[in-house]
């Protein structure tokens, strides 16, 4: 096991495990990572980020929220499923999947923190790349983060140390039953 060392505005956070992926092993998660969408196929990041400022954009009299989750499924080396998804209120919406390969996870605490650390991740880089299009207070304003922890089972003594890792970084945070975009759209592709 190893400690990795994570850096999302000002705070810093110790995220334990051996990690194997691109974006653990040092490389930029910008270069690396692709983007599955139902709609259109394999994206880049820059593919991802402009199709949800355009899907944004078609109809910009409604209200929309970005949500960002992430769901893994059993122990040892584990696919992480995180998502973005743009809720068009009231009508709908898009998701983009990415999977993360990260070994040597043994227990759940482990897991849970991985889960919020690649969503805080995904986060930090899709709101560097959206501020290009979309004006930073209407962005923050509809900005979630979804974990997959809840007041019920055995997730439910973590979740002032996850919510409060996630606010503290400055991003609102749902948990379930209201976390959909980790306990719905991430969990479908898990597995």
């Amino acid at each position: 096991m190893s400690i990795r060392f994570l850096t999302l505005n000002g705070a810093y956070y110790m995220i334990f495990t051996n990690m194997s992926s691109n974006i653990m092993e040092g490389k930029s998660m910008e270069v690396a990572r692709t983007f599955l969408s139902p709609t259109f196929g394999m994206m880049t990041l820059d593919e991802t980020c402009r199709s949800v400022f355009d899907y944004i954009s078609a109809d910009d009299k409604c209200r929309y929220s970005i949500i960002i989750g992430t769901d893994s499924e059993g122990f040892g080396e584990v696919d992480f499923v995180s998502v973005i998804v743009v809720h068009r209120i009231g009508k709908g919406g898009r998701f983009f999947v990415t999977k993360t390969k990260i070994p040597n996870i043994v227990e759940l605490r482990q897991k849970i923190h991985q889960e919020a650390a690649l969503s805080l991740e995904v986060t930090e880089i899709v709101v560097r790349k959206l501020k290009q299009f979309i004006d930073e207070d209407i962005l923050f304003k509809g900005l979630e983060i979804h974990v997959d922890i809840g007041r019920n089972g055995p997730t439910k003594d973590m979740i002032k140390e996850v919510v409060g890792m996630i606010k503290g970084c400055g991003y609102n945070v749902k948990i379930k039953p209201d976390s959909f975009g980790a306990s719905c759209v991430a969990d479908r592709y898990t597995g």
